[in-house]
This record gives C-alpha cells, sequence and structure tokens, in this order.
C-alpha cells in the first residue's frame, strides 16, 4: 500500500495515528536538527518532520530529496506546535518513522507553486508539470464537476448519451474541416466532425427522442483565446418539440449548473431578438452585465455643416456614465483605439455634460449648447455623463462601437467576473449573402428550420426570413446555439438549392440524410454548449486554454508533443500522398 491517507484530509482527529503517504516534495526547511518537508498531492500539503535527535540516520537521508521527488513517508500523526491555518492540514504534521524514494526528480524548469515563475510558453511546453499547481489542477477538477452536472441533468430528464463515429464525410459548409487520408481506400478523405449534426438527427429518425453526447469537435481555422481547434461540445437533440421546450429544458439545465457549482440562483433568462441586440448592442451576443446601450442621432446632428455625420449612414454613441472628467488625453487614448486596425473607426467624438450642468463637445465649432442638450436628453444622460459617437457606414459602426463599449468596461471594471447575466437571442436571419461568391450562405447551418410564418419569403425575398434558431449568451458570450431542424425532405431540398447546391451536389454530401428522412423523420430540434467556454466563464475566465488539460497554442501547435509534425516517406506512400513543400 502506496498510501494510508491522502496529502490533504488529515486533522486533529488524526492524532496519535500512524499513517503512510505518498506524493511530491513541495519544498524542505532546516531548522536546527530539523528537517521539514512538505509532502504534495493532488489533495492539499501535509508538513512532515525528520527529527535527528530521534533518528539521526533517517534525518541524514532526508537530505538525499530534492524538489519533485515522488517518496513516500510513514509517520506518526502529532499536533502541530506552529499551526498553519491556511491549509486544512495545518494543524498537525507527520513524526517520520520511515520513508523510501519512489522516484527521484530533476529540477523543474519552472516552480511548481501557484505564484509560479514559468512564462504560459514554458508551462505549456511541460503541461505535465504545470497541472501539479493548484489554479491549473483546480480547473480541470471544476471541468469534471461541470460535466458530472450535464450528465446528472439531462439523465433525469430522460437523455440517452450516444457516441457519434469521429471519422466521416467533409462538407463544404461551415469551417474548414480537417481531413484524415485513408490507407485502405487510396485518394479518398476522411473529416473529422465540425459537429455531430447530421448524426443526432438521424438518431431522432432512429427514434432515440432524447440525445446528449459530450463529444470532441475539429475546426481548421484561426484561433483565439476562446477557440482551439479541438473543443468539446454538449450536444443534444429533441424530438416532437419546439424552440420553447428547447429553450425551457436548457435554460433550466444552465440554472442547475450555475447553483450547483457556483450557488447563484439565476432568475429567468430575458430574451432579445437579433435585430435589437445588433441596434442596441452592435453584436449578437451582447453583454447585459451594464449599461451603455447605444443611441442613434441621426435625426439630431445631420444638416449642421459637420460633414462627417452629415455623409454617415449612421450616428450613434454610448453614455459612459461618471466619466465627464475625463482628461483629454484619456479620451485621446480612446480614440486611438478605435483607429487601431482591429476596430477601423476612423475617429471619435465626445460630449460632455459637466458636473456644472454645462455642455460641451468635441465638435462645439458645428453643434450649440442648446443642440448638445437635445443629445444629452436623447442619450437620458445627467450631470458628470460622457458621450461618446462614432459615424459611418451602419454594418461597420455598430460592431466598431460595440468594441468600444465593450473595451471601456473591462477598463471601468464592469465586467466582473463573479456576476453572471445570461439571455436568449432568438429570430436570427436564415441566409445571409455572399458578395465575393455570389450566393446565399447559412447563418446557423443548413438544417436549419425558418421561422414558419417566414416561409412563403423563401420563394420571394430570402434574406428577410428568419431562423427558427436561438443562441444562449451569458457574460457577452454565446456559450450555446441550436435550431429547430428541417424534417421535410422538400423544404430541405429548397433550402439547398438556396445554398447554390446542385441536386448533384446536394445528394453527394447530404443523400444519406435525405434518405432517411423519407422513411418518417420526427420534427425534431437541438442545441449545444461550447463546454470549454461554458466552463470557463463559470470559473471566472473568458480564456479557454486553461481549462483544457493539453491545448494547442495560438499556432495551433502542440508543443509538448511537437505536433503537429511530418509524416516519414513509408507512411506517405501508404497513404498515396507527396508533400509538395514549396509552395
Amino acid at each position: 500500500m502506496y498510501r494510508s491517507h491522502t496529502c490533504g484530509e488529515l486533522n486533529l482527529k488524526n492524532q496519535g495515528q500512524t499513517v503512510t503517504l505518498s506524493g511530491w516534495v513541495q519544498n524542505l526547511r532546516e531548522f536546527g536538527k530539523l528537517t521539514f518537508l512538505d509532502l504534495r498531492d493532488r489533495y492539499g500539503i501535509t508538513q512532515v518532520v525528520f527529527n535527528a535527535e530521534e533518528n539521526q540516520a533517517l534525518y541524514e537521508k532526508a537530505h538525499e530529496l530534492g524538489r519533485e521527488f515522488v517518496v513516500q513517508v510513514t509517520g506518526l500523526v502529532k499536533e502541530r506546535e506552529n499551526k498553519n491555518l491556511n491549509i486544512p492540514t495545518g494543524e498537525i504534521e507527520i513524526i517520520a518513522s520511515e520513508f523510501s524514494i519512489l522516484n527521484s526528480s530533476e529540477i523543474p524548469p519552472f516552480t511548481i507553486i501557484d505564484d509560479t515563475d514559468g512564462s504560459e510558453e514554458l508551462r505549456m511546453r511541460y503541461r505535465y508539470l504545470d497541472i501539479r499547481r493548484n489554479p491549473l489542477k483546480d480547473k480541470l477538477i471544476f471541468r469534471h464537476k461541470v460535466a458530472q452536472l450535464f450528465r446528472q441533468y439531462l439523465s433525469q430528464e430522460g437523455f440517452i448519451e450516444v457516441e457519434t463515429p469521429v471519422l466521416i464525410k467533409s462538407t463544404p459548409e461551415g469551417a474548414r474541416d480537417f481531413v484524415v487520408p485513408s490507407r485502405v481506400n487510396p485518394g479518398q478523405f476522411f473529416a473529422l466532425p465540425q459537429s455531430p449534426q447530421t448524426f443526432k438527427q438521424l438518431l431522432m429518425v432512429g427514434g432515440l427522442d432524447k440525445y446528449f453526447q459530450i463529444v470532441k469537435c475539429f475546426r481548421d481555422e484561426d484561433l483565439r483565446a476562446d477557440r482551439q481547434p479541438e473543443f468539446t461540445q454538449v450536444d443534444c437533440e429533441m424530438s416532437f418539440v419546439e424552440q420553447e421546450d428547447i429553450l425551457q429544458v436548457f435554460e433550466l439545465a444552465t440554472k442547475f449548473i450555475v447553483k450547483e457549482t457556483k450557488g447563484i440562483d439565476l432568475g429567468t433568462f430575458p430574451r432579445m431578438t437579433y435585430e435589437h441586440a445588433m441596434n442596441t448592442y452592435g453584436n449578437d451576443k451582447p453583454d447585459i452585465r451594464f449599461g451603455m446601450e447605444f443611441c442613434e442621432l441621426n435625426e439630431l446632428v445631420k444638416g449642421k455643416d459637420f460633414a462627417i455625420f452629415d455623409s454617415a449612414e449612421l450616428v450613434v454613441g454610448i453614455k459612459v456614465e461618471g466619466a465627464s472628467e475625463w482628461t483629454r488625453k484619456q479620451i485621446d487614448e480612446w480614440t486611438d483605439y478605435v483607429k487601431t486596425p482591429q476596430v477601423g473607426a476612423t475617429g471619435l467624438i465626445w460630449a460632455k455634460y459637466n458636473l456644472d450642468g454645462t455642455l460641451t463637445s468635441s465638435v462645439n465649432k458645428f453643434y450649440s449648447e442648446e443642440d448638445l442638450k437635445k443629445w444629452s436628453e436623447k442619450f437620458k444622460a445627467k450631470a458628470g455623463d460622457l458621450m461618446l459617437i462614432l459615424a459611418g457606414e451602419a454594418k461597420k459602426v455598430r460592431p466598431q462601437l460595440s468594441a468600444l463599449r465593450m473595451a471601456i468596461a473591462e477598463k471601468l471594471g464592469l465586467r466582473k467576473a463573479d456576476e453572471f447575466a445570461p439571455l436568449w437571442v432568438v429570430d436570427f436571419p436564415l441566409l445571409d449573402w455572399d458578395e465575393e461568391s455570389g450566393r446565399y450562405h447559412a447563418m446557423h447551418h443548413p438544417f436549419t428550420a425558418p421561422k414558419p410564418e417566414d416561409q412563403a419569403l423563401l420563394e420571394t425575398d430570402p434574406l428577410k426570413v428568419r431562423a427558427n434558431a436561438y443562441d444562449l449568451v451569458l457574460n457577452g458570450n454565446e456559450v450555446a446555439g441550436g435550431s429547430v431542424r428541417i424534417y421535410d425532405k422538400n423544404l430541405q431540398s429548397k433550402m439547398f438549392n438556396l445554398l447554390g447546391f446542385s441536386q448533384e451536389e446536394a445528394e453527394a454530401q447530404f443523400g444519406f440524410l435525405m434518405n432517411a428522412f423519407k422513411f418518417g423523420a420526427p420534427p425534431h430540434a437541438g442545441i449545444a454548449f461550447g463546454f470549454d467556454r461554458f466552463v470557463s466563464i463559470l470559473g471566472g475566465s473568458e480564456t479557454i486554454r486553461d481549462y483544457i488539460a493539453f491545448p494547442k497554442n495560438n499556432s495551433a501547435r502542440d508543443i509538448m508533443i511537437d505536433a503537429p509534425s511530418r509524416l516519414d516517406d513509408k507512411q506517405l506512400d501508404e497513404l498515396a500522398l507527396k508533400v509538395i513543400t514549396n509552395r
């Protein structure tokens, strides 16, 4: 037996017991003829004492130890004289009577403590060492807890967990696929799934009316802090349901998980149309933990010989409460921010409602104080507030102002990690027109059903058709999305036609699904949670990397195992592949 207890469970109730612990050497301290060893495992740290006066040989042997050695210690549990009440085991210590070195260790490349000196790149290279640290270990344990809660809730609701294939057919819609060459079918390729979408629909045809799966998905796309080439979804589908059924089931699921993990009772989730979200917040996943809603000013600012406003399709701004005392330098910093390439605005106009009740702006030459008073009334501003305004093409200026809104909120500490504000965004457009390809693209995916009341518009004005789709947004992040599916083969054929698929292309890509629809497909709908993102937000972060055991870096590489890597010529020959290095 390597251990009778863990390094995190002993306390004064164990006083007088002889126990055996195993773990890693956190650190060693010398004090006279005593050596103190902090022994660490996944569960915590226990202090071990080697006393030269009681056992000289054992005391000397302890000097062979180094940081991160793996050791086994047996000894007597004793009450500590100098207690450490910051840890659960801080009232006791182990008086060692014997120990053995299970494995030695080189000096680690960074210090394995909570506040480590290791850079992110170094820690990713030695990820297995980083996992020993509490911050990362605790995040992985938290991830496990959330996964178990999903399984508990969905199983109680009658959902069945079913695994779907990982080697599937490549499809042209969505992000780029990761492809896998087939050795036994030379020149042909599998794809790794971007989602189990068609398979879960086939499970509905098969009569499994409540399905879920915690599943790996793959997308070959550029990375961000909240994006990885392989990620995890909680994928769900239900039969004989409408949108309202899905929203109720998974609103309750979210409430259950937040209550169990954070002890917070969430109220009823507000609902917001896509159009309202875009007009009020400039994006379809608004953070509603703070104000700064958009205020449109076109009717108040045109015709005053200010060319920037007169030529703009949209003049729109936000109100920053209590910011009228910002200096010109502070405002200039935000002007520089909106001019950065990632935002793309050409400038920023400001107006102040000063604490003394006067109004002033960066465009006083064109607008009187009476004009500014009308602005402040439209903004519902009060003394002490600052109004920040952008102008330009509507489809550009809204996301620009959204970026400014979020950046200011971050700077002012309004995006609090321990505050949770969920909402449903509904009534998305079904289709988007792509000028470059000259055809429609599905805003979600080709299997999303149109709103029944908009279906006739597919023939006359497709861009006005709303999707029977919904996103769950949490703290300004999309954490889940889904839709009511098309289950009628004729409507699905019409959808493929609108998206530019020939009959032959549709048959080649999705013939298996269309064939299944011939045999009595039920009405069905579903949703998928971005599990990594959901867990990270609940954990107080919007960066998913720390909640994944072995993530990729920003270049989509695993620097720990040095992947991706080249294949040798024999493997390439077996796969009938040739690598062209000069592009």
